[in-house]
């Protein structure tokens, strides 16, 4: 899914229908130059795909002096929600990886662009077995419908080319479907996309703690309503925006271009309702389409790549794939870029990835590039860069945004909620007291509009409305301190009206709230660090719950103060049902406890 984020913007659109010369093959893997030449030839395949057979529309990018005698690996990939084979940041990839000089097999998904059958959500069993049969063409086992032939491919085994994708967002989720159903697949680089559309769409951000043991919830979270209806409305539209006449892309009047489970899934999230039957199919719906439900089945060496500026797939959706792969035995990597879906227009900094341009020109495009050369030409000897790596905004070189570490931060530092609204550093420093708040019938808090930043409209400062909020500011820091990693928080909330109600059998009675950390400067300026929330959905109020909040890259400059923040509401999901007071009891013995991931020089 995508707003065409500038990180992965496209060059100017390039048709070529007669092939162009080199005077000499292009050396594979190599930077690009002026001279660099390719062919780009439209082709149609009709592949079966979850029970049925899909057109595919596709270019295939064929560098100057690859053929049968002198093959070149491949790199596939697709689009963003919403955008097509031709958008500038799906040509983008062929084009920069053809003038690698890698065969190119750039396509539109399924149900965009020119391609048919339904929206599936990167369905394995679907988007990833129409994704196994591109790869057969790329294998020289099968032709276009126009009998296109690619015998130029290099070639593992018969059968077996030598294949790695890239893309980003919904075209990032449909590598790791593919890997999952065909491991002929040799590298994967899936950018800012994500695990679980459970967590994505309907967050719950209970810590694991507080799961039901199998890594997701039983309960569901708070609807992300902004960002998924945008996309609902985004695919039930394609019909209009891309007319076509292929009856695979209709569904029916009630359902017009998605499967009918995912449209089911938009209906309950909008419902404000959810019963325990409802919510169970939903939740399994939308796991079944998400890595979360497959990532055992990925043998294909990963970078992940992911925006910390992103509040629909954010950090942790990353943190979670890679933690899974490693468990696996899977070799992955992970890079914390800056540009992510809440970017809107801006332009990538200095230094940060952009695929319009040479691979070299960034530290990400560096990575990116090693990785290819490691798994798809199999130069052994390449170094594919450490095991995580994330950008800081608080430097200005371009050479050296990047920190680079061995594993994730840990959760190092401690500070807990005092009565009289401190954040603390040591327990016994706790104050005796309370604070209470109330949700309003309208939402009282503000994060973001989450499509501001697409269709170019101011959005409001971050705001939340005294009375339906509480919060904890600690002392101004003596030292600078850098959060890298997801904060997590341990809370106990009284609320006996929520109490009443979290046992109706609708989910929906259930106490919802959002955490947040700010960082609050001497002026008084209070930064929400890159607009994230924590949604949580309590299922026990009688019982203290844990709460991960999203991963953050953010330097608190000396002399700033850490602010936490529970609010009653957000206007950019739905909240509670019904009013809803919460009361929160400081003691130094029985208090909230806020942990931090602290990264030190």
């Amino acid at each position: 899914m995508s707003r065409r984020v500038p990180g992965i913007r496209a060059a100017l659109a390039l048709t070529l229908t007669a092939p162009l010369t080199l005077t000499a093959p292009l050396a594979l893997g190599g930077p690009a130059t002026a001279a660099d030449q390719y062919t780009v030839t439209a082709l149609k395949f009709t592949v079966p795909a979850g029970g049925r057979d899909c057109t595919v529309d596709a270019d295939l990018y064929r560098p100057a002096g690859v053929d049968r005698s002198n093959p070149a690996p491949a790199v596939l990939a697709t689009n963003g929600f919403g955008g097509s084979k031709s958008d500038g940041s799906t040509d983008a990839i062929g084009k920069v990886f053809a003038r690698r000089g890698y065969v190119g097999l750039v396509y539109s998904g399924l149900g965009f662009g020119r391609s048919g059958c339904l929206i599936s959500l990167d369905d394995p069993r679907i988007d990833g077995a129409a994704a196994s049969g591109l790869i057969d063409f790329l294998a020289g086992t099968r032709t276009a419908d126009d009998g296109t032939r690619a015998d130029f491919v290099t070639l593992d085994a018969k059968g077996d080319p030598r294949v790695g994708m890239i893309g980003g967002s919904y075209g990032g989720a449909i590598q790791l479907a593919t890997a999952a159903v065909d491991h002929r697949v040799d590298a994967l680089v899936p950018l800012i996309t994500w695990n679980d559309l459970a967590y994505s769409l309907d967050p719950n951000s209970l810590a694991p703690d507080n799961t039901d043991g199998e890594g997701g919830w039983t309960v569901p979270g708070a609807f992300k309503w902004q960002w998924a209806n945008s996309f609902y409305l985004t695919g039930e539209t394609q019909p209009l925006t891309v007319p076509s006449l292929d009856p695979t892309r209709i569904n029916s009047l009630t359902c017009l271009h998605f499967v009918t489970r995912a449209c089911a899934m938009f209906r309950i999230l909008n419902s404000g309702s959810y019963p325990a039957r409802a919510t169970a199919d939903l939740l399994a719906y939308m796991r079944s389409v998400s890595p979360v439900s497959y990532l055992d089945r990925v043998k294909a060496p990963t970078l992940l790549v992911q925006g910390q500026a992103d509040s629909l797939f954010n950090l942790n959706e990353a943190t979670a794939t890679y933690k899974t792969l490693k468990a696996h035995g899977t070799t992955a990597k992970m890079i914390w870029q800056s540009l992510g879906h809440s970017s809107g227009t801006t332009a990538p900094a200095a230094g940060e990835l952009d695929l319009s341009q040479d691979l070299e020109s960034s530290y990400v495009g560096r990575r990116i590039a090693a990785w290819f050369d490691r798994y798809l030409l199999r130069r052994t000897d390449t170094d594919t860069g450490p095991a995580f790596a994330y950008y800081r905004d608080w430097i200005t070189d371009p050479a050296d945004t990047y920190a680079t570490a061995s594993q994730l931060p840990a959760l190092d530092e401690k500070l807990y909620l005092s009565g009289d609204g401190r954040l603390v550093d040591d327990r016994a420093k706790v104050a005796r007291g309370s604070g209470k708040y109330a949700n309003r019938l309208v939402p009282t808090s503000h994060s973001e509009s989450s499509l501001a930043g697409t269709i170019g409209l101011p959005d409001p400062a971050p705001y939340d409305t005294a009375g339906t909020y509480l919060g904890w500011t600690g002392e101004p820091l003596t030292r600078t301190t850098d959060v890298v990693g997801a904060p997590k928080a341990t809370l106990r909330v009284v609320s006996p009206e929520a109490r009443r109600t979290q046992n109706s059998g609708d989910a929906a009675d259930n106490l919802v709230l959002f955490a947040k950390l700010y960082d609050l400067a001497p002026d008084g300026t209070n930064t929400l660090v890159h607009r994230l929330v924590a949604p949580v959905r309590v299922p026990d109020v009688t019982k203290s719950f844990t709460v991960t909040l999203p991963g953050i890259v953010h330097r608190y400059a000396k002399g700033h103060r850490l602010r936490f923040v529970i609010a009653a509401s957000d206007d950019a999901y739905t909240g509670n049902r019904g009013i809803k007071p919460v009361t929160v009891v400081s003691s130094p013995q029985d208090t909230g406890v806020l942990e931090l991931p602290v990264v030190t020089d």
